[in-house]
């Protein structure tokens, strides 16, 4: 091996050294590697930038776009009630949450289904007596383990799909990975609920911190007709909110506040919440209500253009000393007021008959441009919207979800290749006014992507230096291997990659090493780039490792040593099965 070799060798150990241990982030850091690779010579500029044009890294993208349509129509919550259910035991828990979350994941983003399903599992483990820690990391399992049954479910997949058509045009089928993924996702619920209640931690949920942070009260209105109306509170999802809980309900003037779980809803009832400004925006997320304030709906301002914005009164603001409904908020700024807070605690009464004062804190529905308007205006010390907060627009989400179904049916019938589709999918989500142009550009996981489209560059320069060639002769040189004996070892060594780094890189750096060892074996590559595929993305012992374990961290209060306990059985069971099946598929 020339000095090119070591001196790639060298960047990848440096790239991995600095992704563990320290806190720069993981596109800087492969940036930093391509550079460095494209300064030294090492790699020519298309073999260095080949990640950024990539069919598999362009359909992730695209992908974005789709998953972004079903999330601003309010799509993902309108699966999972109908889903989830309403189980009576905790087995049964775990098994309904099991089966709709590796289903969505197969299909769609697993970071938006768990984010989607966090709040019903908070909510079932308050019904059943039992801690979310019991439920939420089997969450995030399951979603890994969904994403493997088809070739969308993960960008993983994507990923290798997109090496394996430039270096050997293999194109997979949709469901081609589902012979071993199904498996997978069958084994792994079977172990999680056999055996998820002994090894998982029994501790309270993080919505015990929430009285530390400042207080606000809101109240909506039961929509008539909606789909909340002859639902009982637990049913309708309203204990199951992170942020905030249910105080009272407003019944035709009678006021009822020993709200009991099985409450029925009726049309009409105004509900009064208590909690942190995100409470607002989980209730505008909900179907079926709407603000009592019904200046809300009078505000100039469409739909995909709202969000949540908090302010702090300053000594210059026009209307101090005057009540909420004397103010003219709406008018003079195009804002309504959603509630109020002073010195971090709600304030009670009638929110119009509050009089304003230097200091209160306002909540805000307005629009994207309400920050950088008044942002520098003295009327208000402190402007600042809170993130993802924009209301769903739930009249679209059958046609979010009928565009879903058609991407899947379009490519797995073989009618488009699934770039193709998923570009028309995109293209769909945008015409039909289920997703905004600027809305579909925020939706792009711009660090993701570049993380992927750099790995790319170390990826050839092993290939181009021998390096790749290098660590296979280290690997074979142990002795007389079988191919199946060198697929267990590329297994564990892209588990390992995916624990330490990102799964995504992890797929990456290892594909040049799995095609040089199928090509020294004489032996088809396909059960290598597979088990790549799979091993990538079997995170299960590190929080660091998928970005759904460490979702599901702080609302289980998780500790490092919990996800060893019961990640490590589960790859030893999902790696088991992985490695017996693939050679049996798709043979040597």
């Amino acid at each position: 091996m020339d000095w090119q070799g070591i001196l790639t060798l060298a960047t990848l150990f440096s790239v991995l050294s600095a992704l563990m241990l320290t806190r720069v982030s993981a596109d800087l850091v492969l940036m930093a590697a391509l550079a460095f690779l494209l300064i030294m010579g090492i790699v020519a500029p298309g073999e260095a930038l080949a990640g950024f044009g990539n069919p598999g890294v362009i359909t992730i993208a695209t992908l974005y776009v789709v998953a972004g349509g079903l999330k601003e129509t309010g799509a993902v919550q309108w699966i999972a009630r109908r889903l989830l259910g309403h189980p009576k035991t905790a087995k049964g828990a775990q098994l309904r949450m099991i089966a709709p979350t590796g289903l969505l994941s197969a299909f769609m983003n697993n970071t938006a289904v768990v984010a989607m399903f966090i709040p019903a599992i908070q909510d079932w483990a308050r019904r059943l007596g039992i801690p979310a820690s019991k439920l939420l990391l089997p969450l995030s399992y399951a979603a890994i383990l969904g994403g493997t049954c088809t070739l969308i479910g993960t960008s993983t997949n994507l990923v290798v799909d997109g090496l394996l058509q430039s270096e050997l045009g293999i194109q997979l089928g949709v469901f081609e990975l589902a012979w071993v993924g199904v498996p997978l996702l069958l084994s792994g619920g079977a172990f999680l609920v056999m055996f998820g209640s002994k090894l998982l931690p029994d501790r309270g949920s993080a919505r015990d911190e929430l009285a530390q942070v400042r207080e606000y009260g809101v109240e909506v209105e039961v929509v008539s007709p909606g789909p909340l109306i002859g639902k009982s509170i637990a049913e309708a999802g309203l204990r199951a909110l992170n942020y905030g809980y249910l105080a009272e309900i407003d019944r035709d003037g009678r006021l009822i506040t020993a709200v009991g779980p099985d409450r029925v809803l009726q049309a009409g009832d105004k509900l009064y919440f208590i909690g942190a400004p995100e409470c607002a925006t989980e209730l505008r997320r909900i179907q079926g209500l709407k603000p009592a304030n019904g200046n809300v709906h009078k505000l100039d301002v469409s739909n995909h253009q709202r969000c949540l914005v908090e302010v702090v009164l300053g000594p210059e603001f026009p209307a101090l000393g005057q009540t909420i409904r004397d103010s003219q908020f709406r008018t003079r700024f195009n804002a309504v007021i959603f509630s109020l807070a002073r010195e971090g605690r709600r304030v009670p009464g009638k929110l119009g008959d509050i009089t304003l004062k230097i200091g209160d804190t306002l909540l805000l529905e307005a629009s994207h441009q309400f920050v950088a308007q008044y942002h520098s205006r003295r009327d208000f010390l402190l402007v600042s919207a809170l993130s993802d907060s924009t209301p769903p627009d739930f009249r679209k989400a059958p046609i979010a979800l009928c565009i879903l179904a058609l991407m899947v049916l379009a490519s797995a019938s073989g009618l488009l290749p699934i770039m193709e589709a998923a570009f028309l999918a995109a293209g769909g989500m945008i015409v039909s006014g289920c997703l905004t142009a600027n809305r579909a550009r925020l939706s792009i996981d711009l660090s993701v992507l570049i993380v992927i489209s750099a790995s790319f560059a170390l990826g050839n320069a092993m290939t181009i230096t021998g390096a790749a060639d290098w660590i296979v002769d280290g690997i074979l040189g142990t002795g007389d291997l079988s191919p199946w004996q060198v697929l267990i070892l590329v297994y564990l060594l892209t588990v390992l990659f995916t624990e330490l780094i990102t799964n995504n890189a992890a797929a990456v750096l290892m594909f040049p090493i799995a095609l040089s060892l199928a090509e020294r074996l004489d032996v088809s590559v396909l059960p290598f780039a597979v088990a790549v595929m799979f091993a990538a993305s079997a995170s299960f012992i590190t929080p660091l490792g998928y970005q759904t374990n460490l979702m599901v961290y702080g609302p289980g209060r998780y500790r490092g040593t919990d996800y060893i306990k019961i990640g490590l059985p589960m790859s030893l069971i999902v790696g088991g099965v992985a490695i017996l099946l693939i050679p049996l598929i798709w043979g040597f």
